[in-house]
């Protein structure tokens, strides 16, 4: 069976652990790297990091995306969105259909 991580500062992460996912406490970027990289080879499917460690670790994270276990799904924290989350699904639909479906732009009536 699959295991289901977060990663992050304690004030985002702790309301994880009533659900039933692991939480794995940190802050720096260094240590955060070292325990998402631990946690991918120890089985887990799904890791969710806050998106202001996500920002800071964007070479390690680029790692798993070509990846289909784990997936590292970038979640907003305490301190609020910074909209890393939804542009990383975004990026992720544009590449699996081959346009920007999710684009707030929409055409205007006199453009059709």
């Amino acid at each position: 069976m699959y295991k289901i991580a977060a990663v992050g500062d304690s004030d985002s992460i702790s309301g994880f652990a009533a659900v039933g996912l692991d939480i794995f406490t940190e802050t720096e970027p260094e240590a955060a790297g070292a325990t998402i990289r631990s946690l991918a080879q120890s089985g887990y499917a799904v890791i969710y990091v806050t998106e202001a460690l996500a920002s800071r670790l964007k070479d390690e994270l680029e790692r798993y995306k070509s990846l289909r276990i784990p997936i590292v799904v970038p979640i907003p924290g305490v301190t609020g969105n910074t909209g890393i989350g939804m542009r990383g699904v975004a990026e992720s639909v544009e590449r699996a259909v081959g346009s920007d479906i999710l684009s707030d732009a929409a055409p205007d009536n006199d453009e059709v």
